[in-house]
């Protein structure tokens, strides 16, 4: 009865587990001495665990890192080792308890962490639990929040079954910037350097897949990462599409392949920057196609000539192409989400993504139809000095912005903060922005983010993507007041403004105003630029349905007082429900752009 009953776990599942003939584990010295086998791996590893070894896990969709998370000299050798400086590790916890011991979580927070797919849930955090005992600190250094999980498998269960510990750092195994492990004899070789013992399992992993990320925002669960759990259930779309395969964006990449009414977006599969996650792209792909039994009639892409997922599109010479701007994607992929019609407004707010006038776009507001696109404003273009490098540097934004306020005499109206940095930096910098070398304009919301941030002395430097936002939006406290910006239009575009609240955010810093009331200024302003924007625009087009797409919706103050604020003043608001506002949902976006553009040419 059981194995007919599709709401039982043993449904289609009727294999009795044998510890004689089932999947074996044993764990193994890094010189591939096995140590203990079956239980006594088990007990073994955990041991070790809590003396403060670090352990290579093999999981369901790869390895995992695992340290003791109160274990401060443990987990500074895993950071050391994997050469991961500050970006925050996931603590896999034994239970709810002993979550809510370091950290709040309401009942929606709650019901994601208890949910059947166990992603990792950020929490607020307390410092220190009930008995005193603390987290590492360098868990999730600088950072408000705790990416926090619970067991989702037999083993991490086991491992807290012996109540040596409660909680275990849980970070991807891998080298930094490269995909997860999968493979036992390929984790020997890469994570040697890294793990004191590997905990292996005889059962092949056949396909690669992260632990999910969420967090809440309204009390609505938000996905910052779709992976493990979530994939590769599809999107349901209005129309019926012919074989679409998108290849998305460069960072956060993930790809997608219409079928039909259905839209399979692939598991997160990391920035393409190198060969390693080039094949694990390509093995993503060939994995949809064989699971789903199609080959695609066409391959929609970024327009950005140098992504790697461009190149591998453009090489497949037998298959129609088409280019997809970057947030045309963005909104495009909101509309399939809400299975929309007719034309709509769309705000998307980035990093960066490239524009159909060569320039770094990030700032934009569109109109988009099924029928195509237009840009109807965005956020005041300034210079990206050192392009790329811009996002690792915000202090390098600082100046642009400053530059940009005062490009004739930046020194003598901004001497006192440029000494904060070294001179022979800056100035260097500001001979770049007057003789335009190698600083392309951009309208990007995150620069913006960056700029203010490194002005407010938060961040100069960022260890990974988007710190300095994070931290910025993390230091929002209680205060009064906002900084304003400005709307004008400007060769029939929507200029949105933020140079006074720059001005605005220089004044408090000039006079000793806290970080946490410069963050609140600035994330009030920007609520109620975009929202007049938005209505500004709303007047003149009369569209009524807004769209938000773009990584800035992760944070959750602009999101939830943006939408409040448009909601109140009358507009339909839409936001991402499956697939995070990041650039993971730019292959879905490309995907029904592309199968629009193939089903009017059909048409035609």
């Amino acid at each position: 009865r059981e194995y007919h009953n599709p709401e039982d776990r043993r449904f289609h599942a009727q294999p009795n587990a044998c510890w004689r003939c089932g999947p074996q584990v044993w764990l193994e010295a890094v010189d591939g001495t096995r140590l203990a086998e079956r239980d006594a791996a088990i007990v073994e590893a955990v041991n070790r665990l809590a003396a403060g070894a670090i352990l290579a896990i093999k999981g369901l969709g790869g390895f995992h890192l695992a340290v003791l998370a109160t274990d401060e000299p443990a987990v500074s050798h895993l950071r050391s080792r994997k050469v991961r400086e500050e970006k925050p590790f996931a603590v896999m916890f034994s239970n709810l308890d002993a979550i809510l011991k370091y950290c709040r979580a309401d009942p929606a927070e709650m019901d994601l962490l208890r949910s059947r797919a166990r992603p990792i849930v950020l929490l607020e955090r307390h410092h220190q639990n009930s008995e005193g005992v603390s987290l590492a600190p360098g868990i999730a250094p600088h950072n408000r929040r705790l990416g926090a999980l619970l067991p989702y498998s037999p083993l991490h269960t086991l491992l807290f079954a012996h109540d040596r510990f409660q909680a275990l750092v849980m970070t991807s195994g891998n080298r930094s910037d490269e995909p997860i492990m999968t493979d036992n004899q390929e984790s020997r070789e890469r994570l040697r350097d890294i793990a004191d013992a590997f905990l292996l399992h005889d059962r092949d992993i056949y396909l690669r897949c992260d632990d999910s990320v969420f967090r809440t925002i309204d009390q609505k669960p938000k996905p910052i990462r779709r992976a493990r759990g979530f994939t590769p259930t599809p999107v349901f779309l209005r129309k019926s599409f012919p074989v679409v395969l998108a290849v998305g964006p460069e960072l956060k990449n993930t790809v997608c392949l219409l079928r039909g009414h259905e839209a399979f977006v692939s598991q997160h599969i990391g920035d393409l920057e190198n060969q390693e996650t080039l094949r694990s792209f390509e093995q993503t792909i060939e994995h949809l196609q064989k699971i789903l039994h199609v080959k695609p009639q066409l391959i929609a892409h970024d327009l950005h000539p140098d992504y790697l997922a461009t190149q591998w599109a453009l090489q497949q010479s037998d298959l129609p192409r088409i280019a997809v701007q970057h947030h045309h994607a963005h909104i495009a992929s909101v509309y399939a989400e809400h299975r929309l019609s007719g034309p709509v407004l769309g705000l998307a707010l980035d990093g960066t993504g490239y524009g159909d006038d060569g320039t770094v776009w990030g700032g934009e507001i569109l109109q988009v139809s099924e029928d195509g696109w237009k840009r109807l404003g965005h956020l005041r273009q300034v210079p990206l000095p050192g392009g790329d490098v811009a996002a690792r540097e915000p202090w390098r934004m600082a100046i642009s912005y400053l530059w940009s306020l005062s490009p004739d005499d930046m020194e003598a109206q901004f001497g006192d903060l440029l000494a904060r940095w070294p001179a022979e930096r800056w100035r260097v910098l500001v001979q770049i922005l007057r003789k335009e070398l190698h600083s392309p304009l951009t309208s990007s919301c995150g620069r913006l983010f960056d700029a203010v941030a490194a002005l407010a002395g938060i961040r100069d430097v960022n260890v990974y993507e988007g710190q300095a936002a994070i931290e910025l939006e993390q230091l929002l406290e209680p205060c009064s007041g906002q900084y304003e910006g400005d709307l004008t239009v400007v060769n029939g575009l929507l200029l949105v403004d933020p140079l006074p609240m720059v001005t605005q955010a220089i004044a408090d810093v000039r006079t000793g105003v806290r970080p946490g009331w410069i963050s609140t200024r600035f994330h009030r302003a920007l609520v109620q630029l975009f929202a007049d924007a938005m209505a500004k625009l709303a007047g003149s087009t009369g569209l009524n349905r807004i769209l938000l797409s773009g990584g800035v919706f992760q944070n959750a103050y602009l999101t939830e007082h943006l939408e409040s604020r448009l909601h109140q003043s009358g507009f339909e608001v839409y936001s991402h429900l499956e697939l995070p506002p990041n650039d993971a949902c730019i292959s879905l976006g490309q995907a029904f752009v592309a199968g629009h553009q193939w089903l009017r040419h059909s048409r035609n």
